[in-house]
């Protein structure tokens, strides 16, 4: 299985906060295909500290990333549409991430569930 990591999940890593980096660990012994998104490490290098910036690298090094084509583009667009006519506001970059991650059919792994509610979207557990 491909699990696309979003970005809270890249933080726990390079921050080493709960348990992530073992349990990522785990996966990859399991024989499960990690990957991010460039809108993933766009994010995290909003955020990057200084010091981080080696272990930043390290770790993207080790994962797949998948970038933004232009079929994403448009599904995330249509869900962030989709979901604005419901009333729940989704931001663009969620969206998108929800869209790369549908069509590269990857399960997300994300802490902030509620950001992603599409049923077409698969959810790491």
């Amino acid at each position: 299985m491909k699990i696309l990591l979003d970005t809270s999940v890249l933080i726990d890593v390079l921050r080493r906060r709960n348990g992530r980096r073992e349990a990522l660990a785990a996966l990859v012994r399991a024989h499960e295909s990690l990957a991010t998104t460039s809108l993933n490490i766009a994010e995290l290098y909003a955020g990057v500290r200084p010091g981080e910036e080696a272990s930043t690298e390290a770790l993207l090094d080790g994962l797949e990333c998948f970038d933004l084509t232009g079929s994403a583009a448009r599904l995330g667009g249509k869900l962030k549409k989709q979901y604005s006519k419901r009333g729940q506001t989704l931001s663009l970059a969620d969206a998108l991430i929800a869209a790369i991650a549908i069509e590269e059919r990857c399960a997300l792994l994300t802490d902030n569930r509620k950001d992603f509610p599409m049923p077409e979207l698969r959810l790491y557990s």
